[in-house]
């Protein structure tokens, strides 16, 4: 697996119904962010080369980047960030082991014997439009003033077939393409992709909270009697935990614990194809500032969990973090974190928080709901791509969860602990 080397930027032309739309390929968030800044979102800092710049200088395990800029003759008009990862799907899907099922049943046995050989045989470069670090839309954005929305996405899915050519002279074979996180109301775009070869999938919804509540005590004040109650229960827990806001310095002090944890949760994720680098959270720290927070729960002067966020102008984005599992039970560890996430997000007058794809139940249990987000793939062999959703339905991780209403407004469900 040969490494990107820098070479000048690669451009192929469109032709529209007004002006010609060329597009680049830079290697590096150096070389192509004064075009990129003109034409990425405003509004999003996943989309920034302030923060692309981060991921870039502390990159995960194995990932390698390119940056696409469009272009409406000369002006900047949009933007597609590409990330390049190595995927085995036997190393990347957690629930692949050979325990024994609590009810061993002849055909779930044959099941997942036929799961874990169908998962061998996926590996590969993956072309990823996206970013696997986050859940939502941060892979492509078009100023809709300059390009249509057909016209971006028959840009966008050019320029992609061009960068696995590109990658293919240079010895870098990359047979699949993903366009990660399309929301519903852009389907169409996803339309377009499945009618030129790619198959549209879901993985879990992505899960928000909305803040319509001017301070936490009207949060818990909207909930039914037994959530407030089950809250209050949680923060009793905590007894003996200190909690602190972490500096730069903490951080750096701490790193290897933070790693540590962070690892304990993320290996029993059912989907993980990002392993963090050691540093990217020191890093989103020290150059962005009070954008980026953590927060750390000591016992006995121990760091015994952390969260991280990052302020998204009107969002609050629930970034990684990680616990120690024996003392969970008996602290409450997870639930309080995502109670004092809620806390955090009112306090910064938040709109809403994104709370990403994992434990859907005990999140919706806080009030986040689920919401849907849709993937697409397509790999370049005509053949093997006829078998793609058939390969899909098999690795996708599924997670059977009860969505809970915890709000006075809606319909009550019963909670179990």
């Amino acid at each position: 697996m040969s490494a990107l080397t820098t070479l000048h930027p690669h451009s192929v032309t469109q032709t529209s119904n007004s002006s010609p739309v060329t597009y680049k390929f830079f290697r590096s968030m150096q070389e192509a962010a004064a075009d990129w800044d003109l034409a990425a979102p405003s509004d999003d800092l996943f989309l920034q080369s302030a923060y692309l710049s981060i991921v870039e200088s502390y990159p995960p395990v194995g990932m390698r980047f390119g940056y696409l800029v469009f272009y409406r003759g000369n002006d900047p008009a949009g933007v597609a960030l590409c990330q390049i990862k190595y995927f085995k799907g036997d190393e990347n899907i957690a629930d692949l082991g050979n325990e024994p099922q609590k009810d061993p049943c002849f055909f779930n046995g044959l099941a997942l014997w036929f799961k874990k050989w169908i998962a061998g045989k996926a590996a590969a470069d993956i072309l990823i439009c996206g970013n696997m670090l986050l859940t939502g839309e941060h892979g492509y954005y078009f100023s809709p003033e300059k390009v249509d929305a057909l016209t971006a996405i028959t840009l966008l899915e050019n320029a992609l077939d061009e960068v696995v050519e590109l990658m293919s002279r240079e010895g870098v074979k990359m047979p699949v393409i993903l366009v990660k996180d399309v929301a519903p109301e852009r389907r169409s775009q996803g339309e377009f992709l499945v009618k030129n070869g790619f198959t549209e999938f879901d993985i879990q919804p992505n899960m928000v909270l909305e803040l319509p509540f001017n301070n936490f005590d009207a949060y818990l004040g909207a909930m039914s009697t037994k959530y407030r109650t089950r809250a209050k229960r949680a923060f009793k827990k905590l007894d003996g935990i200190e909690k602190r806001e972490l500096s730069a310095h903490d951080i750096r002090q701490e790193l290897p614990t933070i790693y540590r944890l962070y690892r304990e949760i993320a290996k029993n994720a059912g989907f993980n194809m990002v392993d963090l680098n050691e540093t990217y959270l020191l890093g989103l720290k020290e150059r962005l500032g009070d954008n980026f927070s953590m927060y750390g729960y000591f016992h006995n002067g121990l760091l015994v969990a952390f969260y991280s966020t990052i302020r998204n102008h009107h969002e609050l984005e629930a970034h990684f973090l990680g616990y120690e599992k024996s003392l969970n039970h008996d602290y409450q560890l997870y639930l309080n974190i995502l109670y004092d996430i809620v806390n955090h997000g009112l306090a910064g007058k938040c709109e809403r928080i994104v709370f990403a794809r994992t434990a859907l139940e005990i999140k919706s249990s806080v009030g986040a709901t689920a919401h849907d987000l849709w993937c697409y793939l397509r790999h370049q062999n005509p053949i093997a791509n006829r078998f793609a959703g058939t390969l899909l339905d098999y690795l996708k991780p599924v997670e059977k969860w009860l969505p809970r209403r915890p709000f006075k407004d809606g319909q009550q469900d019963d909670l179990t602990e």
